[in-house]
């Protein structure tokens, strides 16, 4: 069991906040001699594995790094090298690659937040009772989503392993943390992005305690 991440998202649907807990995106590394045994594509500007799997490396899955160097889409973060070039060159063998899920990046999270922001709000007008709320729950075989939305418009919203227990109780305690530690914090602005070590500390001990005691002696 374990709590995955965590968004809070404001009522004309912002992100204002994101925490990763857990990573649940298994990686995989391996060196790897000329010529490469799988064949990689570009897709959103990252390199992607289109066929070939082994050693825990699958179609889709993203490169990561070259040689130890984290990638930013498909150019090294250190000296802006075209990993596909690098790739393409025998002199350059063996080579080390480290294959993973995709990570999102923030642009990725804030249009994932607005996307859930109006999914929520149609789910509440499709609802043949009146007044009902929006999504509330989504479950997956590898994880669920579980949203609470304050009288003021704030999304909470925990995303963790589907035998994760005591999560509505967690969304209650973020409530509590961020009306604590963001909402009484004189440099805060309503709905502005929360830049706060005080939040940030709490947030991750109700979160551990969450996990460990599962179901609600948060």
């Amino acid at each position: 069991m374990g709590i995955f991440s965590v968004y809070i998202i404001n009522k004309a649907g912002g992100l204002i906040y994101q925490y990763d807990h857990i990573s649940q995106r298994p990686e995989a590394e391996k060196t790897f001699s000329y010529p490469l045994e799988l064949v990689l594509k570009l897709v959103d500007d990252k390199i992607v594995v289109a066929f070939g799997e082994r050693d825990g490396i699958k179609v889709g899955h993203t490169l990561l790094a070259v040689n130890g160097i984290s990638l930013e889409g498909r150019y090294l973060q250190t000296d802006g090298q075209d990993a596909m070039e690098i790739i393409a060159a025998p002199e350059n063998y063996p080579i080390n690659l480290k294959f993973g899920r995709t990570r999102l990046t923030t642009n990725e999270r804030i249009m994932l937040a607005s996307m859930f922001h109006s999914l929520f709000a149609i789910g509440s007008q499709l609802s043949p009772e009146h007044h009902s709320s929006g999504i509330e729950v989504l479950e997956t075989d590898g994880f669920k989503l579980q949203c609470y939305q304050t009288m003021t418009g704030i999304k909470f919203i925990v995303i963790a392993d589907p035998k994760q227990t005591g999560v509505e109780v967690l969304l209650r305690k973020m409530y509590e943390v961020y009306s604590d530690f963001a909402l009484k914090n004189p440099f805060y602005s309503l709905d502005m992005p929360i830049r706060c070590d005080l939040f940030d500390t709490n947030l991750q001990q109700v979160i551990e305690t969450s996990e460990r005691q599962g179901i609600g002696n948060v």
